[in-house]
């Protein structure tokens, strides 16, 4: 007998009417689901298949319309996001350490039914400290395009690298600067047709086909970076952040792609940790005078993607010269020693000046105005020198 549809929908007001909240343990082909209401008990467990898509949304719309539920922001998490979004529901993201840090505290057993509990119970805590931002999906798709050129990047790298180990294993040398430079390069595509192979003809052949990828991989990033160019122009932020020494049209897209809505940060502190660029002291009481001192470290726990950008920046703002260089060299003696903790020196205070020109909206100046109050405008406007 076909149920009616007034009875479908009281069996599903029977089933989920008392749901408020929800939790998702997320796995590559499934999704473990604890439904609960507002004093945390459990009402219902679920499992969602990922492979039949139209049943997991399906499944998805049962729920009521508008439930907040968590799911660790790990693997798998923006597509089953967007997809919950889609369906009405309010998906947020639980900090996959923190929570592991306190199931480990309160020695929770591992299931996949107790992860979802445990997630779900998450939203008895008083605060919550355990959520992290979504990224939306425009920043999201721009974070694909960065990582996407990045590992290009490498790829090129690793070629390159390749070609010269295999230039001096034949014996083959050149006077070129840049061996990837234009003359460089028809050096190489004449060397391989014109050079003298004979017995090695393998190296010819893998010669050949490292520069047919590197030509392949060059014509890539091109592509990329025309896309960039023009996004530039219409996206105010970008262009604000360009204007500040060592940051070029990538490095510009890609600091706003991993850091998205700089608002979530409180200030430049906070920036400054999140990408690893703020060493943390490791005091505990006197020091032991027969130990090395250990000194100062700049952890592990934050966007790796974001330290690896301030760095490069950093490189570019110390060859601009001027203050930049002023800091490395006083941070370096002159950049004989202590070279990379100046290159976390200056990204220190490439932060604080890039938190203040995007969050304020005024482009970077070399030397900044006078503030009031300071003397030389005090005396400029009394005429007392």
């Amino acid at each position: 007998m076909v149920k009616t549809q007034p009875t479908e929908r009281r069996q599903m007001m029977k089933a989920y009417g008392s749901v408020t909240r929800g939790a998702l343990d997320v796995h590559k082909r499934f999704s473990q689901v604890s439904l609960g209401n507002a004093v945390g008990e459990v009402l219902r467990r679920e499992e969602l298949r990922h492979l039949d898509r139209e049943r997991l949304r399906a499944q998805l719309r049962l729920w009521p319309e508008g439930t907040p539920v968590i799911l660790e922001a790990t693997y798998g998490w923006p597509w089953m996001s967007a997809e919950m979004e889609a369906c009405g529901l309010e998906p947020h993201l639980a900090n996959s350490r923190k929570v592991k840090a306190l199931k480990d505290a309160r020695k929770v057993a591992k299931t996949n039914k107790r992860d979802a509990d445990f997630l779900l119970s998450l939203w008895a805590e008083p605060t919550r400290w355990w959520e992290v931002w979504r990224a939306p999906p425009a920043v999201q798709d721009l974070r694909e395009t960065m990582r996407h050129r990045a590992d290009l990047v490498g790829m090129q790298t690793q070629e390159k690298n390749r070609i010269h180990a295999l230039l001096d294993r034949q014996g083959v040398f050149h006077e070129f600067k840049d061996l990837f430079g234009g003359p460089g390069r028809r050096w190489l595509r004449a060397w391989v047709e014109t050079g003298d192979w004979r017995g090695h003809e393998g190296a010819q052949g893998a010669l050949r086909g490292s520069l047919d990828l590197v030509e392949y991989l060059r014509g890539q990033l091109a592509e990329i970076e025309n896309g960039l160019k023009a996004r530039l122009k219409l996206d105010a932020e970008t262009r604000l952040i360009d204007s500040v020494p060592g940051f070029g049209r990538i490095l510009s897209h890609a600091l706003k792609a991993e850091v998205g809505d700089l608002r979530r940060f409180k200030g430049h502190r906070r920036l400054a940790s999140y990408s690893l660029v703020a060493p943390i002291s490791q005091d505990t009481g006197e020091q032991d005078p027969e130990q090395t001192p250990t000194g100062r470290h700049i952890g592990h726990a934050g966007n790796r993607a974001l330290k690896w950008i301030w760095i490069e920046a950093a490189h570019g703002a110390v060859r601009h010269g001027g203050r930049w260089r002023k800091i490395f060299d006083g941070y370096t003696e002159g950049g004989t020693t202590n070279r990379n903790r100046g290159y976390i020196k200056v990204p220190r205070e490439l932060v604080k000046v890039v938190f203040a020109v995007w969050s304020q909206g005024v482009a970077y100046m070399e030397k900044p105005p006078a503030r009031p109050g300071r003397p030389e405008e005090v005396a400029s406007r009394t005429g007392k020198g």
